[in-house]
């Protein structure tokens, strides 16, 4: 799957417990209806990253599609983690406050999470 334009790239890799998105170029008005096509229309994983290096621009229309695709997938029980911002998204990310909503793993912490499996869990185990 892959959603590409002038301004905005995406590539996707399935894998057995995670989904990688790879988005890159801006999102902005123009574009946050393709990227907002492109998380919707990924396969349901436990996981889903996105992996930001390549994006230069975050606008307030990409930070509601993060917050949306965010809730939408914690409801389906799953975790959206976003990798690697550039230094532009990571400002973003921490002035909007979703820094405190969802996880952010930088390039070290990424190689190491990649590494370990990916084990699903209910709030019934966490209970117990």
């Amino acid at each position: 799957m892959e959603e590409h334009s002038d301004r905005l790239d995406v590539q996707v890799s399935v894998g057995d417990q995670m989904v990688l998105m790879r988005v890159a170029g801006e999102i902005d008005i123009a574009t946050v209806g393709a990227f907002r096509s492109a998380l919707w229309s990924a396969p349901a994983r436990p996981v889903l990253h996105l992996e930001l290096s390549g994006l230069r621009l975050l606008s307030a229309a990409g930070v509601r599609t993060l917050l949306a695709a965010h809730l939408r997938v914690r409801a389906c029980g799953g975790e959206l983690v976003l990798v690697d911002p550039s230094p532009v998204v990571a400002r973003v990310l921490r002035v909007s406050g979703l820094h405190r909503v969802m996880a952010i793993l930088e390039p070290a912490a990424a190689i190491e999470a990649a590494r370990r499996p990916v084990v699903a869990t209910t709030d019934l185990q966490l209970a117990a």
